[in-house]
């Protein structure tokens, strides 16, 4: 497997975005989501995709690179996002041909022309999955989902649907309506038009 398969998803330098951007003083209500699946295999959605630019490393010069995050679907219904990158590099194009073939646009054994484009979201297919042990930032031991490969369109492993989450709408109390109240009618002594 490639050494970009190993690289901590949340240490990616990614381009600034002004989608999902919080004023001063907006409203939150969300509490953390992240959920850490065991390994194994599952499947996927492609749920976001971004064009970037890779500043170039020992092994691999400044290219062009295609962020990729993947909801992956737990059978209980849970889920989490996984982001991989994409070096548009000759030295990572099984990498490529994986992805690829593994949401069905590459054929077994035949070339394609790679198509970067926003039909590549909602696409899916079925991945296996690791838990990566690393430390935090505050030296802290972490643990983050990442994708070790993705099975082809044409030889995915069988699994269940995953089950889908019913949204249950909050429970609200039921209360008696209100007693009728009588209301005071008001004094009917004033003459409409004159105002002294």
């Amino acid at each position: 497997m490639s050494e970009y398969y190993n690289q901590n998803p949340y240490q990616q330098n990614t381009s600034p975005q002004n989608d999902g951007v919080y004023d001063w003083d907006s409203t939150i209500q969300q509490e953390s989501s992240f959920v850490l699946l065991p390994a194994g295999d599952y499947r996927f959605t492609i749920e976001k995709f971004e064009r970037a630019r890779y500043n170039g490393g020992d092994k691999i010069p400044p290219c062009p690179k295609a962020i990729v995050t993947f909801r992956v679907h737990a059978p209980d219904g849970t889920s989490t996002l996984i982001t991989e990158n994409y070096l548009l590099h000759q030295k990572l194009e099984g990498k490529l041909s994986e992805f690829f073939a593994s949401i069905g646009l590459k054929k077994k054994g035949e070339p394609m022309r790679m198509l970067w484009t926003p039909e590549l979201m909602g696409k899916s297919g079925v991945c296996k999955v690791y838990v990566d042990n690393y430390k935090g930032n505050d030296g802290q031991d972490k643990q983050s989902n990442k994708i070790k490969m993705l099975y082809p369109a044409y030889d995915q492993p069988a699994l269940a649907p995953p089950v889908q989450q019913q949204y249950a709408p909050p429970v609200q109390q039921q209360t008696a309506p209100p007693a009728q109240q009588q209301y005071a009618q008001p004094a009917r002594n004033w003459t409409p038009g004159s105002f002294n």
